[in-house]
């Protein structure tokens, strides 16, 4: 979207081990907002430590980074030169077994929630499980919760008709923060165009990840490969449905891949998308090592064939559309109008 300041750019998920060195790179690379993961598994108590955490960043770095809570805060971010910071949960562990606590962490800033992370949930299946049995009685309820206060359902680790149901009892679109379609690449977190159908259909989101194992030809894929399947998924869904979702996991330990996969679960190994052979993270493509290489994708954009326009909008106008329509809480209902008696 262009509003007379330049296109924006907005990544919708990263995990990475945050530092003033990101934090330059993403000005660096034009990088106006970020949704950055806040939890994994951690329960309520610990999420809120995450929180307490990112308020000593904002404070260390003001010129920076700048939490957002709306579309608004992103536009403000934009304008003052900071990259804005809206943070998202991979599980749904921060709100235990409390619906309560949607809104709570809503208050907090939380504005995404994945209802499941690769296993079963209190809430949805993910994708690594055999059976689906779809959304289970309190997710329909949480999804309700959600809907109500502004949080975003996300279904990027979860199974099909978990997702696909999650789509149908949403009265808000959803997103798919981080994935791509499996046709191009059949991971088991990428998603059939079914469900890409689905979610355009209903309004909702895909942000196509960058992350290797997400990728055809893992960390030896193209920027034009890259490009190029992103336009054949806007044949599928619409352009305005596409964004990015990096999935950029930047600067961590190997520790933490595991500790992404294995949380508290099992007491044996999960290599994931990974293998024994190689189970830490994966080089990034040469086209993107970091935030600095934005660049570079919306220049493969158009060099596949979007105009210019269209490359704004995969750039960050349509997550910004997206949290426009969607932080906010749900519009009341309409008061019923009872007829008067007549004495």
């Amino acid at each position: 979207m262009n509003e007379g300041r330049g296109t924006m750019v907005i990544d919708g998920l990263q995990y990475a081990n945050w530092s003033e060195k990101i934090f330059r790179q993403f000005r660096e690379g034009g990088v106006d907002a970020v949704h950055v993961t806040i939890a994994y598994h951690e329960n309520f108590r610990e999420t809120v430590l995450n929180f307490e955490q990112w308020n000593r960043w904002f404070e260390r770095h003001p010129d920076l980074i700048v939490q957002a809570r709306t579309a608004d805060d992103v536009r403000a971010a934009k304008a003052a030169g900071r990259t804005a910071i809206i943070f998202g949960f991979q599980n749904p562990s921060a709100i235990e077994d409390d619906i309560g606590l949607v809104e709570i962490t809503h208050t907090l800033g939380a504005r995404f929630m994945q209802l499941s992370y690769n296993n079963q949930s209190l809430l949805a299946t993910g994708c690594y499980e055999a059976e689906d049995p779809g959304i289970t009685r309190m997710g329909r309820q949480v999804i309700k919760e959600m809907n109500r206060v502004g949080m975003v359902v996300d279904m990027s680790h979860s199974a099909e008709r978990s997702t696909l149901e999650a789509i149908e009892i949403s009265a808000r679109p959803i997103a798919i923060t981080h994935a791509n379609p499996g046709v191009w690449h059949p991971a088991l977190r990428n998603k059939s165009d079914t469900v890409l159908k689905a979610l355009a259909e209903s309004g909702g989101m895909l942000g196509c990840s960058l992350y290797p194992h997400h990728l055809k030809d893992k960390s030896d894929c193209t920027l034009e490969s890259f490009c190029t399947m992103i336009a054949r998924t806007a044949e599928t869904m619409g352009v305005e449905r596409i964004g990015i979702g990096s999935d950029l996991c930047q600067d961590h330990p190997d520790s933490i891949v595991t500790w992404m996969r294995v949380g508290r679960w099992t007491r044996e190994m999960d290599y994931g998308e990974g293998s024994a052979a190689a189970p830490g993270f994966p080089p990034m493509p040469d086209f993107f090592a970091d935030n600095r290489d934005f660049p570079n994708i919306a220049r493969g954009l158009a060099a596949v064939g979007f105009s210019a326009d269209e490359v704004a909008l995969v750039m960050g106008g349509n997550w910004l559309r997206f949290f426009e329509e969607s932080f906010g809480p749900a519009p009341a209902a309409p008061a019923e109008v009872r007829p008067m008696s007549v004495a």
